[in-house]
């Protein structure tokens, strides 16, 4: 039995003396990539609340369809197959006449058969404040006709750069003879 111990006790030992290699390894893969130790700080936590406004309808809209499905008929409910790209503003308020905080460029798609889920590829770019200059990105699902939902951020960049977090959205406003929306976001940023 105690010698079942010390072994146990040695593999221990041994198995966190070669933890501690591994974790200070230096990796280099010649001229295309190099792995290396960085002191890590405390993240920064931010909360944003603003207001998406996308509009499709009018003589200057701020989203515009690309691509619809061959079969307009089949995915009548769900717009299944559609494609639409935006450059939409972002407010502090749900007025579109207030102060403007930045854009939501990119596109969405409505990628489910059974309900109207759109597939979000937007980048918020923020040009007041201290967050001027910075982005953070959407790649993620949005159950639509959820009256809030959750969507996973990716990335960013100047402020946010390396951010991951999620956005809780929530419809303000939504006219559905245009598909005209505004839409409230509380933002939650780890960077």
């Amino acid at each position: 039995m105690s010698k079942q111990i010390s072994q146990v006790v040695m593999m221990i030992l041994v198995i966190s003396a070669m933890a501690e290699r591994i974790q200070s390894l230096k990796l280099n893969a010649g001229n295309w990539g190099s792995s290396f130790e960085v002191e890590t700080k405390k993240e920064t936590v931010t909360n944003l609340q603003f207001y998406f406004h996308d509009t499709l309808s009018g003589k200057n809209p701020s989203a515009v369809q690309v691509a619809q499905p061959i079969d307009k008929n089949r995915s009548f409910s769900t717009l299944f197959g559609e494609i639409t790209m935006a450059d939409d503003p972002l407010t502090e308020t749900p007025d579109p006449k207030s102060k403007l905080l930045g854009r939501a460029q990119g596109l969405y798609a409505s990628s489910c058969q059974q309900e109207l889920g759109l597939m979000m590829v937007l980048s918020y770019s923020f040009i007041d404040g201290p967050y001027n200059g910075s982005s953070f990105t959407i790649l993620g699902k949005n159950s639509a006709m959820n009256p809030v939902r959750e969507m996973p951020i990716v990335g960013g960049t100047g402020l946010f750069r390396l951010a991951r977090g999620y956005a809780i959205a929530k419809t303000n406003w939504f006219d559905p003879t245009t598909g005209d929306a505004i839409v409230g976001y509380n933002v939650t940023l780890f960077h």
